[in-house]
């Protein structure tokens, strides 16, 4: 099947606008040390936004003849397009938001090839260090600014989501809105997209000008997840890992809706950073919320929390159901609390540096046959590890459903096998069961086969 396309020639508008010519070789190498199919692949899934895709593999096999390459010209750059999918235009031009997001790619790439990895100054084998290169993306990518009020809202939840709940996250995204309240999220579609859609039309009633609608990404996810264009402040971080602290340190108020197990991970992510004893007394206003449909996938998920992590991470976040309101309400009463604790301890608004991270929550996972048997999933072990290494499980099943790089292992190998004590991997695997009946591991509109098997043992 032949799908439109557009061959065409975009200038930035204020952003990026030179590069040096070492970068410009590096975005167009494909060898060794080339950043050129990194590049090409997350450029290729921001100009995809609206395809009802979520599987990265498909995309790159739909788009085969797609490139973009860099015009070094006098008075500037220019990005060379070919073949690119025609829902990023209309009358021949490309979308604004869409063109912005082109050159955040272009800026990100380069800036963690440039100055984060292999730099000396950024200890990447120490948590401090990891922490400080989240820190250098998020002001490159001028995220981090000075208010005088915190107000970031993190939304995660599902990108495949009913029409049920995705109208719910913009009722949600309304009501922070209308609080003046500024919402970041994974930037995909879903419950991704409907906080921002909410919050943008309550700025717009409240005449707030200046409404924040931030995205952070990473090349694993872009393509199933591709951002949409609402999101005006884009990131792309080198690692899930890097992009689970990003959220973590920005924002200081947590929402999640509906999802299927890539939540699951976000989830067992910022609980298990909750569970480390230093983060006690730290405020965190964590809500879990969907329709009055969506209360059994809830319940599942605290059955799984209490039965794995215990009644401390069930303490650590509160379910409201079916009521947007309370949810608004909730969250700027737990924000007001993080302004008070972070005044007293003299921590800045923009980026919780107080708040503990052990390196295991830091250090990338690679999925792959060998490190998904390895994982040690038993009880006799501190929770914020074994949230840890539940984690990665979860990051796991997400490769083998949405990445390429994931699809293809299980394609060559086989099914992913997960194995643990079975108090742990009776839960999971009901946890998992209740997701496939619920309709939230499908991969576009095909019979989901999983990707894993629960071995207890």
């Amino acid at each position: 099947m032949e799908y439109e396309v557009v061959d065409t020639q975009v200038s930035p508008t204020g952003r990026l606008e030179v590069l040096s010519r070492t970068e410009a070789v590096k975005l167009l190498h494909e060898g060794h040390g080339g950043l050129h199919e990194l590049y090409r692949n997350c450029s290729l899934a921001v100009l995809s936004c609206g395809n009802e895709l979520d599987d990265g593999k498909e995309l790159l096999e739909r788009y085969r003849a797609f490139d973009i390459r860099i015009v070094q010209r006098p008075r500037g750059i220019k990005l060379d397009i070919k073949g690119a999918p025609a829902s990023a235009f209309v009358d021949g031009k490309i979308i604004a938001g869409i063109r912005d997001h082109l050159f955040a790619v272009l800026r990100d790439v380069i800036y963690v090839s440039d100055e984060i990895r292999d730099n000396p100054r950024f200890a990447l084998d120490t948590s401090d260090g990891v922490t400080d290169a989240v820190f250098h993306i998020l002001r490159n990518a001028c995220v981090l600014q000075p208010v005088a009020d915190p107000n970031v809202v993190v939304c995660w939840g599902g990108h495949s989501i009913s029409r049920e709940e995705y109208d719910y996250t913009k009722l949600v995204g309304h009501q922070l809105g209308l609080r003046g309240l500024d919402v970041c999220t994974g930037c995909g579609p879903g419950a991704m997209k409907g906080p921002m859609k909410g919050a943008a039309i309550a700025h717009a009633k409240q005449r707030i000008a200046n409404g924040r609608y931030i995205g952070f990404t990473e090349p694993g996810i872009i393509a199933s997840e591709a951002p949409n264009p609402i999101v005006n402040e884009l990131v792309i971080f080198p690692d899930v890992e890097k992009r689970l602290e990003a959220f973590v340190r920005t924002g200081h108020g947590f929402v999640v809706f509906p999802g299927g197990v890539g939540t699951a991970e976000e989830i067992l992510y910022v609980l298990g950073v909750l569970l480390h004893p230093g983060n006690a007394e730290l405020p965190f206003p964590l809500i879990f919320t969907g329709p009055k449909s969506a209360e059994a996938y809830f319940r599942q998920i605290d059955q799984f929390v209490g039965a794995t992590l215990g009644a401390e991470a069930q303490r650590r976040y509160q379910i409201i159901i079916d009521d947007p309101e309370q949810v608004a309400r909730a969250i700027q009463a737990g924000i007001k609390q993080v302004r008070s604790f972070r005044k007293q301890q003299r921590d800045a608004y923009y980026f919780n540096s107080l708040l503990r991270i052990e390196h295991d929550f830091q250090r990338p996972f690679r999925p792959s046959h060998e490190s998904m048997r390895k994982l040690k999933l038993q009880k006799n072990q501190p929770k914020h590890t074994l949230a840890a290494n539940l984690r990665r499980a979860f990051s796991g099943i997400v490769a083998g459903n949405v990445k390429d790089e994931g699809i293809r292992a299980i394609e060559k190998h086989g099914s992913f096998e997960i194995y643990g004590d079975p108090a742990i991997m009776e839960p999971m695997d009901a946890l998992m069961s209740s997701f496939v009946a619920q309709q939230r591991m499908k991969i576009s509109t095909r019979k989901y086969n999983p990707c894993y098997r629960i071995v207890a043992g």
